[in-house]
């Protein structure tokens, strides 16, 4: 791996362990949980790089408490994976209860974390995801039963949050209290609304706000971290306890070699040339084969990071193209030998924002959903149809 030194005066940080309850991690890092990308292999990949938490895919509580072949893939783990962490995603409180006293009782998990972040609108306009906080009677129902299932096996359980709906709806102050009131071990913040969906900039002053309001537990800053240097910056900005990074390390494992050397206080960075990305993209389809016992769906899942693993490199249209639609694990090392294999590391080109941002929208909601705080009965019924296996935050 081709390393590289930046001045140190922009790129050392020393901050502590980060402590979720019973765990102790020594890299304040969480890989955030992303649908169809945080799988086994990709943590995989990820821990060889560097430390933290690596969560995997969103399960959804329904379907987990149902024991659906696909819910029990998304919570399994490696062996050697330290911390085993889920995040699950809920919208009734008694279901949420049972899904974490499954995950607990039956010794799935080390760490919990819920999603109160999904942006996306089949969820939204029921009332589920980032539209739930903004009723504090099922919001705190639902944090409440969690930490005490969570609890009586000694799970740390956490939250993801984003800012609320819109700028004129905003809810993560008082979700963040009501949190820490039913003893969550840390409250993480995406700094922005629903309605940004992941366009525009991440609000990290509405994270430093956060922080301040909440001074007894950790909290976690997530948006816009595409490089070491963003993290540190989020960090001196914020005051954050660790970070959450999602979109910025997709295509680039490597980012939590570079975030683990910033949080120790290293100037070094990884900056691979077209041969080291090479061997991550076949290494990854490898694992990915194991992951699902699948070659073919195997290589279907890879095709989706062809373009954030080679972004800013050279590589000609046509073998993009084929490398999009690879069918076999001959085939991409047949693709990948095509490549200059000398070509260096591009620069800026490589990094930098990558994955679908979206663009800003109104946000779908059942109706009357703002008129008050509280939940309806119709609301009440209307909720069951939110628990779909979606992700975001």
């Amino acid at each position: 791996m081709t390393v590289t030194d930046f001045p140190s005066s922009d790129t050392k940080l020393d901050l502590p362990p980060l402590k979720l309850g019973n765990i102790t991690v020594d890299t304040p890092v969480v890989l955030a949980p992303m649908a169809g990308i945080t799988n086994t292999a990709f943590r995989r990949l990820c821990r060889e790089h560097g430390g933290g938490v690596f969560v995997s895919e969103m399960v959804t509580s329904r379907a987990l408490v149902e024991r659906t072949p696909e819910s029990m893939r998304l919570i399994s783990h490696d062996d050697d994976e330290k911390i085993r962490s889920v995040q699950l995603y809920g919208v009734d409180p008694e279901t949420v209860g049972r899904a974490v006293r499954m995950l607990v009782e039956e010794d799935h998990a080390d760490h919990i974390d819920l999603n109160f972040g999904c942006p996306v609108a089949k969820v939204t306009r029921r009332g589920g995801g980032a539209a739930l906080p903004w009723k504090l009677d099922l919001f705190t129902a639902i944090v409440n039963t969690a930490v005490k299932e969570a609890g009586k096996g000694g799970l740390p359980l956490t939250i993801k949050m984003r800012k609320g709906i819109d700028d004129d709806h905003l809810t993560y102050l008082e979700a963040g209290r009501i949190a820490r009131d039913a003893g969550v071990a840390a409250v993480a913040l995406h700094g922005r609304t629903a309605s940004q969906f992941y366009s525009g900039h991440a609000d990290w002053d509405a994270i430093a706000r956060l922080r301040e309001a909440l001074p007894d537990i950790p909290v976690l800053g997530n948006g816009d971290i595409w490089s070491a240097e963003d993290a540190i910056a989020m960090v001196r900005q914020t005051g954050v306890d660790g970070v959450v990074v999602g979109r910025g390390c997709q295509g680039r494992p490597w980012l939590f070699g570079d975030l683990m050397a910033a949080f120790e206080g290293s100037d070094k960075r990884h900056k691979p040339g077209l041969a080291e990305v090479a061997a991550a993209v076949y290494r990854h389809a490898e694992l990915l084969v194991d992951t699902f016992d699948d070659e073919n769906k195997a290589l279907r899942d890879i095709r989706k990071h062809m373009a954030w693993y080679f972004k800013g490199y050279v590589v000609g249209g046509e073998l993009r193209a084929q490398l999009a639609a690879v069918p076999t694990l001959e085939v991409l090392r047949g693709l990948l030998d095509q490549l200059d294999m000398d070509s260096p590391y591009p620069g800026a080109d490589a990094e930098g924002p990558r994955g679908r941002a979206g663009t800003p929208k109104r946000t779908a909601l059942p109706d009357g959903w703002l008129n008050e705080r509280t939940l309806s009965g119709s609301q009440q019924v209307d909720l069951a149809g939110a628990e779909l296996d979606v992700s975001g935050g």
